[in-house]
């Protein structure tokens, strides 16, 4: 494997030196910022391209949060942080003992230690003790089976589909056709008023924070008696009607606990475009954001998706070179409102996180199985 290491310098000298012997030894491969070349790439852009490429990531925790850069306005290791989150690497966490932390490191903390999808975490007193649970950790990850497990259901949940409330609940400026994700924790008791005036509080700064949506991008937030709901600003105007890819629009808290994504589908001049290659890996990243919310922490989910009836929707390729010419819509002549998955089965906390590709990958082929042949 490739194991990225991730931390400050300061304060973990002597640790982080003593890990690449230790992971090579081990017969895996260490990356790390110090052994890059000279380059022509930013240096952000050149660790996350590294990061990229590894099978595992390792953040070392310590006392101090690192400089706080104007781009992003977080440290490197925060930065590696959301991307490998983002990404789905696994990670292993090692938080140094007996340390005062920083303003900022504990708030960085709070978000490590508070993410509950699988997140391997551990302590360390010496370089000599980290090196021995880096040991295991390792091992553990090499050997174990995938974190995602499947159980049948015994009733159908009570999920709610946006597309049924036929648009008074929504924002006015979302008028195109939209792809449905939604999480429903199992044996969830909803939230109380206050808990979720609580959460509403904090609904911007997670979408914002979960670093899925153009910083360029507007939010805005709206509330109902049975959910709080954040959306993007429709501001990106196409230029000669060039494809875009899909793109998160509007995420939405509801008073159960179900937790919903919606998105726009890649598109070009001729409508929306529901491609079988394309859409796992955007049911994936949906799943993956949905984590990183940190709205759900516990328990198993109920994931399901779907796809309005809609004439600026077709089933084809999309290519982001080009547009089509001709296109053949899903909902000409069929009063089908929604085309919506049927979960029949409950998925561990992996489905938001290191398991989304392959939970993606049932959702699409499920999909198109609704769909007219």
């Amino acid at each position: 494997m490739r194991a990225f290491i991730s931390s400050v310098r300061k304060g973990l000298e002597e640790e982080r030196d003593s890990i690449p012997g230790l992971i090579t030894a081990l017969g895996h491969i260490p990356v790390r910022f110090e052994d890059f070349s000279a380059q022509t790439t930013p240096s952000r852009e050149a660790c996350l391209a590294a990061l990229e490429s590894a099978d595992v990531c390792l953040f070392l925790m310590g006392a101090h949060y690192g400089h706080v850069f104007l781009e992003t306005g977080r440290s490197a290791t925060h930065d590696e942080w959301i991307h490998a989150q983002r990404l789905g690497k696994p990670r292993l966490v090692f938080r140094k003992n007996g340390v005062r932390l920083e303003p900022d490191q504990h708030e960085f903390m709070r978000i490590v230690e508070a993410y509950g999808t699988g997140v391997f975490r551990d302590s360390f007193s010496s370089s000599m003790e980290l090196q021995t649970k880096i040991v295991k950790g390792l091992h553990e990850l090499d050997s174990q089976p995938s974190p995602l497990e499947f159980r049948r259901l015994t009733q159908q949940p009570p999920l709610i589909w946006i597309a049924d409330d036929g648009g008074v609940n929504s924002f006015r400026s979302i008028q195109e056709p939209l792809l449905e994700l939604h999480a429903l924790p199992m044996d969830h008791p909803g939230y109380s008023v206050r808990e979720m005036d609580r959460l509403v509080d904090s609904l911007v700064r997670r979408v914002r924070g979960a670093e899925y949506i153009e910083t360029s991008q507007a939010l805005n937030l709206l509330r109902s008696q049975d959910h709080a709901a954040v959306s993007t600003d429709n501001d990106q105007r196409r230029a000669g009607d060039k494809p875009q890819n899909g793109r998160i629009r509007e995420v939405r808290l509801h008073k159960t606990g179900q937790v919903s994504v919606r998105s726009t589908l890649p598109q070009d001049q001729m409508g929306s475009i529901l491609d079988p290659k394309a859409l796992p890996e955007q049911l994936a990243e949906m799943l993956r954001f949905t984590g990183a919310l940190g709205l759900i922490q516990q328990g198993r989910v109920v994931v399901a998706a779907g796809v309005p009836s809609d004439g600026r929707i077709s089933v084809d390729t999309f290519d982001p070179h080009r547009s089509r010419t001709r296109a053949h819509p899903l909902g000409i002549g069929r009063s089908v409102g929604m085309y919506q998955t049927e979960p029949d089965e409950s998925v561990s906390l992996a489905a938001l996180d290191s398991g989304a590709h392959e939970v993606g990958s049932v959702l699409s082929r499920a999909l198109f199985g609704r769909l007219p042949t």
